[in-house]
């Protein structure tokens, strides 16, 4: 299949990588279209059938990718796989090539990327990554939508997009898969994103290089992502980020991670350091008390369920592009 870059239509979305400053602009503009105006989108989906493939619980990603199809006249089921893996029963392969035959598009969180992108490969319909142990680029394209809607304020969330160049993200916590499709967005934006992690749990190196290919494809001259071990380095900016220091499937070591990034908890004093109107952002759900405090997370600088309900509009706008109903 075509990229996110040459074509939204029929397209896959396994990684923002796939996307370009100018196809995350087509998304957002739609997305506050349908935020806006939802009754306009009632019946754009009408008649399409979507599955939802999902070997992890979830409560954003289920909710959102059920009531937002459904309001634009989609049909959108679950099914549970968190008792048999994706692949178990029969070959990848064979289940895409099922699934091409009675569904418009795929919708799969996973435990492996592997299985998305071997889905994608057998499947002639579109696969929407809704979360695998490498990415999660529906919840960085909400992330930066939100910014883009509070930098935009009444000129709109489009304006808010060129306004995100040079601005400054901070990520602390895990380089986990969150942290992975944060810095795909900001490579691609132009986004000044500083990773602030712990010896030991740092972002892909792969995936860091790939961001600076993905800044020289578009030519971005602002922007730069930094890896750094110092939580002091959230001084000025304008948004600080965290998620779980326990991923799902990392549960054995949490005993581990718990000790490691326990000087890296969200705190007030810890946002002190940061821009005085820098927003505080988690991609949900979040454990109280371990990488955030409750008087962070419920403070005014706090944009998290802003992030939650965004989710479900730029998923909305993926769903209208890729099946070609924008």
């Amino acid at each position: 299949m075509a990229t996110l870059t040459e074509s939204l239509l029929g397209s896959d979305l396994l990684t923002l990588a796939a996307l370009d400053a100018r196809g995350i602009g087509a998304l957002y503009e739609t997305a506050a279209a349908t935020k806006a105006e939802p009754e306009r989108f009632r019946e754009s989906l009408r008649g399409r059938s979507i599955i939802l493939l999902f070997e992890k619980p979830s409560l954003r990603t289920r909710v959102t990718f059920e009531v937002g199809p459904a309001r634009m006249g989609a049909h959108a089921f679950y099914f549970d796989h968190s008792k048999e893996r994706i692949g178990a029963r029969e070959a990848v392969k064979d289940y895409g090539r099922n699934l091409e035959r009675w569904v418009d598009c795929v919708v799969a969180r996973v435990f492996s990327h592997g299985v998305l992108e071997d889905l994608a490969a057998s499947a002639a319909i579109p696969v929407v990554n809704a979360l695998s142990d490498r990415f999660h680029p529906c919840q960085a394209l909400a992330d930066y939508f939100t910014l883009a809607e509070r930098l935009g304020g009444e000129d709109g969330p489009s304006a808010g997009l060129d306004r995100l160049a040079g601005f400054r993200l901070a990520y602390i916590g895990d380089g986990n898969n969150v942290c992975a499709s944060l810095m795909h967005g900001a490579a691609i934006l132009g986004v000044e994103m500083t990773v602030i992690v712990p010896e030991g749990y740092e972002p892909d190196p792969g995936v860091l290089e790939e961001c600076r290919g993905l800044a020289r494809r578009g030519g971005v001259r602002r922007g730069a992502i930094r890896v750094t071990h110092d939580p002091a380095e959230v001084r000025g900016a304008q948004a600080v980020y965290t998620d779980t220091w326990v991923s799902m499937g990392d549960e054995a070591e949490k005993v581990a991670r718990m000790a490691a990034f326990a000087a890296y908890r969200v705190d007030q004093r810890l946002m002190s350091l940061a821009g005085r109107a820098a927003v505080f952002m988690h991609c949900l759900p979040a454990h109280r008390g371990a990488e955030v405090t409750d008087g962070v997370i419920d403070s005014k600088r706090s944009v998290v369920y802003d992030q939650a309900e965004n989710r479900m509009h730029v998923q909305n706008a993926l769903l209208l592009h890729v099946l070609g109903s924008a």
